[in-house]
């Protein structure tokens, strides 16, 4: 009779196999991390993006550019002031981008034409910015 349990080589086969697969797949993995990067900022301003297009629908304007991304958290003083903000705000915290800077936020006055964006690793605005018109 057998007892119950697994001999040194069977754990061995075990190890070795599981080496193996880790060395396939964690270089793969790891060599991503700025595209992992990139993804969460486009899925952060997708979703400002769907909470300021539910503010314009309560309030029929956008938050200027003054008022800011912050409108979407805390109820904007001054005009043009929103009078049907919803009570506990549009998101609960604003997020920062991957790269631990505020996303921002610019309203030219349009009522359809709203920019939100990162400038990425580089802090200065420029062609490599991620916004809400080259989320492609």
């Amino acid at each position: 009779m057998k007892p119950g349990g697994f001999t040194l080589i069977e754990v061995m086969v075990v190890v070795v196999i599981l080496s193996i697969l880790a060395a396939i797949v964690v270089p793969k993995i790891m060599d991503r991390p700025e595209q992992a990067r990139i993804t969460k900022a486009k899925n952060d301003i997708r979703a400002l993006e769907a909470a300021l297009n539910l503010y314009r629908l309560d309030n029929m304007v956008y938050p200027t550019t003054d008022q800011g991304l912050e409108a979407l958290v805390t109820k904007p003083t001054g005009s043009p002031e929103p009078k049907n903000w919803k009570d506990g705000g549009y998101l609960d915290r604003l997020p920062t981008d991957p790269w631990g800077n505020q996303y921002l936020y610019l309203n030219p006055g349009s009522h359809s034409n709203i920019d939100i964006y990162s400038t990425g690793l580089d802090p200065l605005s420029g062609d490599d910015d991620l916004g809400n018109w080259n989320l492609e």
